[in-house]
């Protein structure tokens, strides 16, 4: 490898380390296990339709949205302590 290609190696290895961060970012939250919903509330002997079934969805629907809402809070806590901290690592 020559001398003129590696900052180009180097670039496109930064960019694509950077880009895989990101696309880790909005997956489901480890909290929910990443379980199937509907296999979920068909375990627990709800019949698709019914009036427990919808609740089992809507509580995990629920469950989900608030794990999420918490991580995002947390990341944006981190981010504005790191703005008004810049002296502490």
């Amino acid at each position: 490898m020559s001398f003129a290609t590696a900052p180009r190696l180097l670039i496109a290895v930064g960019l694509a380390v950077a880009l895989s961060a990101c696309a880790g970012r909005y997956q489901t939250p480890t909290a929910m296990g990443g379980d199937d919903d509907d296999a979920v509330c068909q375990g627990r002997g709800l019949a698709v339709g019914s009036p427990e079934y919808v609740a089992c969805r809507k509580d995990r629907d629920v469950q989900r949205s608030a794990a999420l809402a918490r991580s995002d809070r947390r990341q944006r806590d981190l981010g504005e302590y790191m703005l008004n901290h810049p002296d502490r690592p």
